[in-house]
C-alpha cells in the first residue's frame, strides 16, 4: 500500500496541470514543443491570448511557475524548466519533450 505524502500529492497535481496545459495549448493551435524548447516559448502576447480564450490558463501558469516546472527564458518567453520537461517526457513520451 502506498501512503500519500505531500510530495506525491504535489507531483500528481503538477502532472495534472501539465496534462491540462497540453490540452489548452492544443486547443489554441500550439504544440508542446512551443514550451518544451528552452529557446522557443510563449511570449506575453501569446500568454494573454491563451488567458483570454481559456479561463483555466492563468491558474495552470501560476501552478507551473510556483512549482518551478516553468519559467521565463532570457527572451522573456514562458517555457518549461528541466523539471517540467522531464515530467512531460514521462507523461507523453520522447516526442513531446524533443527540442527542435
Amino acid at each position: 500500500m502506498t501512503t500519500l505524502s505531500a510530495g506525491n500529492i504535489a507531483q500528481r497535481s503538477l502532472r495534472q496541470c501539465l496534462c491540462n496545459m497540453a490540452e489548452l495549448l492544443y486547443r489554441q493551435g500550439h504544440v508542446l514543443e512551443t514550451v518544451s524548447s528552452p529557446h522557443r516559448g510563449l511570449d506575453r502576447q501569446a500568454l494573454s491570448a491563451l488567458a483570454d480564450a481559456e479561463h483555466d490558463w492563468p491558474s495552470h501558469q501560476r501552478t507551473l511557475e510556483r512549482s518551478e516546472a516553468a519559467t521565463f527564458n532570457a527572451q522573456r518567453r514562458f517555457v518549461l524548466t528541466d523539471l517540467g520537461r522531464e515530467l512531460l517526457f514521462e507523461m507523453f513520451g520522447e516526442g513531446a519533450a524533443d527540442i527542435a
